[in-house]
């Protein structure tokens, strides 16, 4: 009788409720975003927000975060201090409610006249709750000025009782420290690096004008290295640091105070901003925070900027006629491209994208902006015509780049537009028979008379051959403008037919995109003669693959043929030395015979051959496969002699000088 497959079962039994701190112990990623260290991060930031949220209030204007070695971490405040006593309403103690149900706290009536929290960055009473259940262990101890009490939990459990005491005299205070470790049954990883406290601290400095934000971090035992982060005029300071001095405009500062409603039938709630903007030349950056959380994925105030930026420059420009006849109108990354935006709003109803807090949605946030920052945007021009200018002036030449980066990238694919048949498309290059990539050679020769050597002793089976015809471009120092408008460079990119990697900002858009699985190759091999010419033909023709195809060096696709820099013969016998040590060598072995000795032709004066045996044939050749570090030493030698490093190339004259110069010159 056949094995019947066994049907899982699934019926009214199978469905199941997590229940208290399994609800986030098992799926952290629900609260948290992630159950790496992204979450991890953002349960502390969770713990830290509630701080932030009294300090706004204005109680207490200090908030110390310390980061312990065992890897456990402490928020302490000067605030009111969380309540944890016994809730009336509730039936049940508040120190229950706060960090062991989630959907409890105090936020949920921000718009209320008497309302403890106006503009806070906690909102769904799930954040503390989250991080406690995601603890090893956590312990809360709040401050009202009489009496402290204390609670203290173990992987999501109350462990011990709750206690409250009096404060002695001498430590009267207010406030609440919470201390905690991250759990690694929870979180794949739980060691945030310091940087991203340093970086959150100092956002928030930055959000939260007169609050300071202290660092303890510990490095050894009782041992804390400790970081202030404070600005006294919050964003207005924050700018000078990101733009810093050199900038196009003098920065711009907007506030404004509002009220309104997401929809129609719903009700009004209070919306108040300040903005800090200017252009520059070299820094682009838009930062926007909405109650003091950092909205890295931006929302309802980006659309905003976007929307009134584009429809206030275009027309300024309009107005002003800096257009050019039937000129296309801006977009706005040629704003984007020399703007920086610091954007600070807060409102007493917020809807979030979700519990990670960085994209906000609501529309009447998203018009009420785009409507003042129109307003603002022509009355600065008016008042401000020399930076207006400016400002104008930039976001045009960033336009036109950007169009004339767009047309240079359609050439550029019809330039390097290549199908299975090249060979009658690209000048001189010899293809070979066989139509396997992972068999087929490509030697790059130089000139046409190596092409001749190389062509009649090369292996027509799988070695193809494309001769560099004159001086090979730099590299280096040439625009892409330039390079793609280069014979030589574009047949060398079509035969090799992977197409370019170009990482630089200035081009936009993919060039042609790079596929290594195009690439028609095995080997590419680099063959030119052992002299100064030679060298710098290599030299070039490797700064090029390391500025436009690095992968295919990372891959180790690229090959120097080392070419023999003398011929010794004796008898009927030839022998060939690729360095001085080799040609001592050979000497030695051949003792009293008779030889003669001649520095070796250059490619085109070879027979086949003797070019099948030194340069083409896979037993007796010599390759050299090009590292990424030779590459790389190549382009800091080419940037020191060719390049603009003028400073390097002084020392360089000064160092070696000497060893190039002619004898009859020292």
């Amino acid at each position: 009788m056949a094995k019947q497959n066994k049907i899982p079962k699934y019926d009214d039994q199978s469905i199941v409720m997590l229940k208290g701190a399994e609800r986030v112990r098992l799926r952290p990623a629900v609260i948290f975003g992630s159950d790496g260290l992204d979450g991890c991060e953002h349960s502390f930031f969770e713990i830290l927000s509630n701080s932030v949220d009294e300090a706004r209030e204005k109680y207490g204007d200090e908030i110390i975060t310390t980061v312990f070695l065992d890897g456990s971490l402490q928020v302490e405040d000067h605030g009111r201090g969380v309540p944890l006593g016994f809730n009336e309403a509730e039936g049940r103690y508040n120190w229950e409610l706060i960090y062991c149900e989630l959907y409890a706290g105090g936020k949920y009536s921000n718009n209320d006249e008497d309302a403890a929290y106006k503009y806070s960055l906690g909102l769904n009473g799930l954040g503390a709750c989250a991080t406690q259940y995601s603890s090893e262990w956590f312990d809360v101890s709040s401050y009202d000025g009489a009496n402290v009490s204390s609670m203290h939990f173990e992987k999501g459990e109350p462990a011990g009782e709750f206690t409250t005491r009096p404060i002695e005299r001498r430590d009267i205070r207010h406030g609440t420290i919470q201390r905690w470790k991250p759990d690694r049954e929870v979180f794949t990883d739980t060691a945030i690096p310091r940087d991203y406290f340093e970086q959150t601290l100092k956002t928030q400095s930055a959000a939260n004008a007169g609050i300071k934000f202290v660092l303890k971090y510990e490095t050894a035992p009782n041992v804390f290295d400790e970081e202030i982060f404070y600005y006294e005029s919050g964003i207005r300071d924050y700018i000078k640091e990101i733009a810093g001095e050199d900038t196009l405009t003098a920065p711009v500062y907007w506030s404004f105070e509002t009220s309104g409603r997401d929809r129609e039938d719903m009700a009004d709630y209070k919306l108040k901003g300040e903005f800090v903007w200017c252009a520059s030349a070299k820094v682009s950056a838009l930062r926007y925070f909405h109650n003091s959380s950092w909205l890295e994925h931006g929302g309802s105030p980006d659309d905003a900027v976007k929307r009134a930026f584009v429809y206030g420059v275009d027309k300024r420009l309009r107005a002003a006629g800096k257009y050019n006849k039937n000129e296309s109108k801006i977009k706005f990354t040629d704003i984007e491209d020399c703007l920086v935006f610091i954007s600070n709003s807060f409102s007493t109803q917020t809807s979030y994208e979700n519990q990670t807090k960085k994209s906000i949605t609501n529309t009447f946030i998203a018009d009420a902006m785009t409507q003042f920052f129109k307003e603002q945007l022509e009355f600065y021009f008016l008042e401000n015509p020399a930076d207006g200018d400016r400002f104008l002036n930039q976001v045009l030449i960033n336009k036109r780049s950007r169009e004339k980066a767009e047309t240079t990238r359609i050439d550029v694919k019809k330039a390097l537009a290549t199908s299975n048949d090249i060979t009658g498309r690209v000048e001189k290059f010899v293809a070979c028979r066989s139509k396997d990539p992972e068999r087929r050679e490509l030697y790059i020769v130089e000139g046409d008379s190596a092409m001749g050597s190389c062509k009649l002793g090369r292996n027509a089976e799988f070695q193809a051959i494309i001769p560099v015809r004159g001086k090979t471009l730099n590299c280096l120092k040439s625009t892409y403008d330039k390079i793609f408008k280069n014979d030589i460079i574009v047949d060398l990119l079509r035969v090799i037919g992977c197409g370019v990697e170009i990482a630089e900002k200035k081009v936009k858009g993919d060039v042609s995109p790079f596929d290594l699985s195009a690439l028609r190759w095995s080997k590419i091999i680099i063959c030119t003669d052992a002299d100064e010419d030679g060298f710098q033909i290599r030299t070039l023709l490797l700064t090029m693959f390391y500025r436009l195809l690095p992968t295919l060096i990372n891959e180790g696709r690229v090959y120097i043929a080392e070419t023999p820099l003398y011929e010794i013969t004796c008898r009927d016998e030839i022998f060939f030395a690729y360095d001085e040590v080799e040609k001592a060598q050979i000497l030695e072995k051949l003792g009293s015979k008779k030889y003669t000795l001649q520095r070796s032709k250059g490619l085109g004066e070879n027979d086949p051959d003797m070019m099948w045996k030194t340069t083409m044939n896979p037993e007796t050749r010599r390759l050299i496969r090009v590292s990424r570090a030779d590459a790389e030493a190549t382009d800091r030698i080419f940037d020191t002699l060719l390049g603009d490093n003028l400073a390097a190339r002084k020392e360089f004259i000064f160092t070696y000088g000497s060893l190039y110069a002619d004898e009859a010159d020292v």
